[in-house]
């Protein structure tokens, strides 16, 4: 029995070897791929049932969304949205349905029905608890503050040129820098 358990150990110690080794030429090896690949060449991947981008920005249709562990109705809900207007964003497609994730990183499915191609955004979800921030009458932060935004306000996007989106509700109208918003890639264009 020794000699088999010292067997195993010389084996266990061994592939943990071969294993670090494999992950210190991983990452460099992975890093030339990216750089060796001109960014234009590198074109989005397709829904295999929309044909169109993943991931993307969607928002909720309803104030009453089942989220689900998988794709069926057969699978339990694990959780209710409910909040129509709700910026997502589609991970995967699977028939009918779609595999979601939230702004706090919740992920799960729901029916595809239940979601519109209407893009909103919350302000700055992850500064929950801190000042708000300035909505500004043009894009620039020299222009007059038309706002001042809570985190976690929701607001719908009109346009945004890559830096700057200008976004609206019922109460606002204004321009706030992209990167404090979630529902919209960085440096991505909103029509």
């Amino acid at each position: 029995m020794k000699h088999k358990k010292a067997v195993f150990a010389v084996t266990l110690s061994a592939m943990s070897r071969h294993l670090s080794a494999t992950r210190r030429l991983a990452l460099p090896a992975a890093l030339f791929l990216c750089l060796a690949i001109p960014a234009g060449a590198q074109q989005p991947q397709l829904g295999p049932v929309s044909n169109l981008p993943i991931p993307r920005f969607v928002s909720l249709k309803s104030d009453r969304v089942n989220l689900r562990e998988g794709p069926s109705k057969d699978h339990r809900t694990s959780w209710v949205f409910q909040r129509a207007g709700l910026p997502v964003e589609i991970l995967a497609e699977f028939e009918t349905w779609r595999r979601i994730r939230d702004a706090e990183g919740g992920e799960g499915w729901v029916l595809h029905s239940l979601l519109s191609g209407r893009r909103t955004a919350l302000v700055g979800p992850w500064l929950k608890g801190q000042a708000p921030l300035d909505l500004y009458q043009r894009a620039d932060e020299r222009a007059p503050v038309v706002a001042r935004l809570e985190p976690g306000v929701l607001a719908n996007i009109r346009q945004c040129d890559g830096t700057w989106c200008r976004i609206e509700a019922e109460r606002f109208d204004g321009f706030m820098r992209q990167d404090r918003l979630w529902g919209v890639y960085p440096n991505e264009k909103v029509d």
